[in-house]
């Protein structure tokens, strides 16, 4: 089969997509792939192509590949989107412009593209690797997928089974240019390491090493299928809500969980905040011990990367960073109670009902605030919330109306029907927006 009818093979079920967008470096594998797709296109009905280049800035030579992936593409009638990012400092350079990279196409995809990467097998062969021996797990040892969501639509490998040489006698073939980044030849990247240095090495005894290590990912990554089917049905059983229809927070029964052994707990955790943070490697998990056998009266927090896990009674709750970003808790006056109020950094309140008379305002618990309520008298506001079942750590966020000074109803809590029924706008204040 030739490469042409391989790569379209493997695009087949994407044949319906709106768009189909090309990453293009002006490296050879990229170029090798723009070429033959843009080549395709003539002889077979495929959706519009176009390339996109990520310049990260990095290196001076890199200010002259724009101009020559125009060239290119203008040479084979593509329309080309450059994209300029800030590679942001960190302890891993090659990182922080992968995420910047693929955050540029994330955000450029409408709904139902395909994003066509040109990775070979010879990277995944250096992706496992790299990952192997840096303790990775299933997941990590799965390497690189061959498709996989990417913002609104679709990332796909097509070339993912394909040598590098393969790639290379196209380009021969077909008389293809293509542009070398200096970084390449820095043996000290781990990554070139491995590329230049050990893959070679272990091709020398194994002539297959390459194709036997990407047949090694495939086993890790059906491995790690059957380990999210599991993950699913142990999230099944575990679900959880808080019981409060206003508050839509991702929950889970804590005591389902201890019912597992650990190793499927972590499991399911893995499985449930995947897509919602950076979980720490296995060296790292103690913070979910601490939390989860902590006392019943404990208000234990793992904080990870983008949020954190918090208890509740019986239930784990997610709660993402937004809800730890600053936010104004002084007191604001509330003009006009017919009005929704945003509330800076704590989303916003109105008022459902007649407004009461008198000089309204929204305050925040400070401690021991007692509430007038009808048929019980003055009650503690502490004392309230618990019989609500309101989770610790909303209590400091949640709005108090004041009249004339007086403490005289909760948001969402209706507790004096003659002051009228105070409600949040629940998808701002749900999900707190952090500033910046």
């Amino acid at each position: 089969m030739s490469l042409e009818s391989a790569v379209l093979a493997r695009l087949a079920a994407c044949r319906h997509a709106p768009l189909w967008r090309v990453a293009f470096s002006g490296g050879l594998d990229s170029t090798v792939l723009l070429h033959l797709l843009a080549s395709a296109a003539r002889r077979h009905d495929l959706p519009p192509i176009r390339a996109i280049h990520v310049h990260h800035g990095l290196q001076a030579a890199a200010d002259e590949w724009p101009a020559h992936c125009q060239q290119v593409c203008d040479s084979l009638g593509v329309a080309l989107d450059v994209r300029h990012v800030q590679v942001e400092p960190g302890a891993s350079l090659e990182r922080a412009a992968r995420e910047a990279r693929y955050a540029a196409f994330s955000a450029l995809m409408v709904p139902d593209e395909v994003l066509v990467l040109a990775q070979h097998q010879n990277d995944q062969a250096e992706t496992l690797l790299y990952r192997l021996l840096r303790g990775a797990g299933v997941r990590g040892l799965a390497a690189m997928a061959h498709s996989r969501p990417l913002g609104r639509g679709h990332a796909v490998r097509p070339l993912l089974d394909e040598p590098r040489k393969t790639l290379e006698a196209y380009a021969s073939r077909h008389g293809l240019h293509w542009v070398e980044d200096p970084s390449n030849g820095d043996s000290g990247l781990a990554r070139n390491f491995l590329r230049q240095d050990i893959l070679p090495r272990l091709a020398g005894h194994w002539p297959g090493a390459c194709a036997v290590l990407a047949r090694a990912a495939a086993h890790q990554a059906e491995a790690q299928a059957l380990l999210d089917e599991l993950a699913d049905i142990d999230l099944q059983r575990s679900h959880a809500a808080l019981g409060l229809p206003w508050l839509s927070i991702p929950s889970l029964d804590l005591r389902i969980l201890r019912q597992l052994s650990e190793a499927r707990q972590r499991n399911l955790l893995r499985r449930w905040l995947g897509d919602r943070t950076r979980l720490p490697d296995s060296r790292h998990w103690q913070g979910w011990a601490d939390l989860r056998d902590a006392a019943a009266d404990a208000s234990p927090i793992w904080r990870l990367e983008s949020g954190e896990l918090r208890r509740h009674g019986e239930r784990l709750s997610w709660l993402e960073a937004a809800w730890s970003a600053p936010w104004e808790s002084q007191e604001q006056p509330w003009p006009d109670g017919r009005q929704p109020l945003p509330l800076p950094g704590n989303g916003m309140v109105e008022m459902a009902g007649q407004v009461p008379d008198g000089r309204l305002s929204i305050a925040y618990r400070q401690g021991g605030e007692v509430l007038d309520v009808p048929g019980r008298g003055r009650r503690d506001l502490k004392r309230l919330l618990q019989e609500a079942g309101i989770p610790e750590f909303i209590r400091p966020r949640l709005p108090l109306l004041r009249r004339d000074g007086q403490l005289v109803a909760v948001a969402n809590l209706p507790l004096d029907p003659a002051c009228g029924e105070l409600r949040w706008h629940f998808s701002s204040w749900v999900r707190p927006v952090a500033p910046g």
